[in-house]
């Protein structure tokens, strides 16, 4: 080598890395189904990686198995509502799905609940038969997750009903005059967030108020009339006495 020209050598070089090059890509092509499974199982196992690492294909069971940087930055989870308790909803966890790895890992975990509250929201009767109207059967909801007390999640509970439509139910409970604000459990009043929501719930059943519906609405003349009259000291007397001379009469 050492008589060769160096522009010879660099020519030679040229060729070689030319060579290898071609029978690179050559065999690509011979083999295009093999280097196109290996790049798709790369980037699946890359995925699930990626997945399993931030809990995306998890089903939580609990509240106790949600992370905590989920809670803390407020994150929305898919959930299938089961059940409508007294003081808010029981939904189980919906994951993420990935073909041929959910099905194996639904399999391998048993159905439990998530005990939801609705944050805000002091429910009533009246509001938990309306969300037994609203609610379909198994429908699916957003949970965002507010703060997690004990085992119990603390959300703002979502319904979509079109691509670009969201329902909130805590917001909608309160508009309707079917449940009263109470104090966010588990955040700091100061805190942004807590005044941020507090405000917005605050908003809704002030609409309800100045509407006058449901547990705001107002008593009409003749239903107070008859509620003063129903229970007036001497009306009362009167009708003691009715019933007791007619008592007598019979005998």
């Amino acid at each position: 080598m050492a008589g060769l020209d160096p522009v010879h050598v660099k020519e030679e070089e040229g060729k070689t890395s030319q060579n290898i090059i071609a029978l690179v890509s050559q065999f690509a092509d011979d083999n295009l189904t093999f280097v196109r499974n290996i790049s798709t199982g790369l980037a699946l196992v890359g995925f699930l990686i990626i997945a399993r690492s931030i809990r995306l294909i998890t089903k939580f069971g609990s509240a106790a198995d949600i992370p905590a940087r989920f809670i803390e930055r407020n994150i929305s989870i898919r959930g299938r509502v089961r059940n409508i308790s007294e003081k808010g909803l029981e939904v189980e966890h919906i994951p993420i799905y990935v073909p041929l790895l959910s099905p194996l890992l639904t399999k391998r975990q048993s159905v439990t609940l998530l005990d939801v509250r609705l944050a805000g929201v002091e429910l009533t009767s009246e509001g938990q038969h309306w969300i037994g109207q609203q609610l379909k059967p198994a429908e699916k909801v957003w949970l965002r997750l507010i703060t997690r007390q004990d085992e119990t999640l603390h959300c703002l509970v979502s319904v979509n009903r079109g691509p670009l439509l969201s329902t909130c139910i805590n917001e909608e409970l309160l508009r309707h005059g079917l449940a009263r604000t109470c104090p966010l459990v588990g955040l700091e009043p100061q805190s942004r967030i807590y005044w941020r929501l507090y405000k917005r719930l605050l908003r809704a059943e002030s609409r309800a108020e100045k509407k006058g519906k449901g547990l705001w609405k107002e008593e009409s003349r003749w239903e107070r009339a008859t509620s003063v009259l129903r229970n007036n000291t001497l009306v009362m007397s009167i009708k003691r006495l009715f019933k007791w001379t007619s008592g007598s009469s019979k005998q």
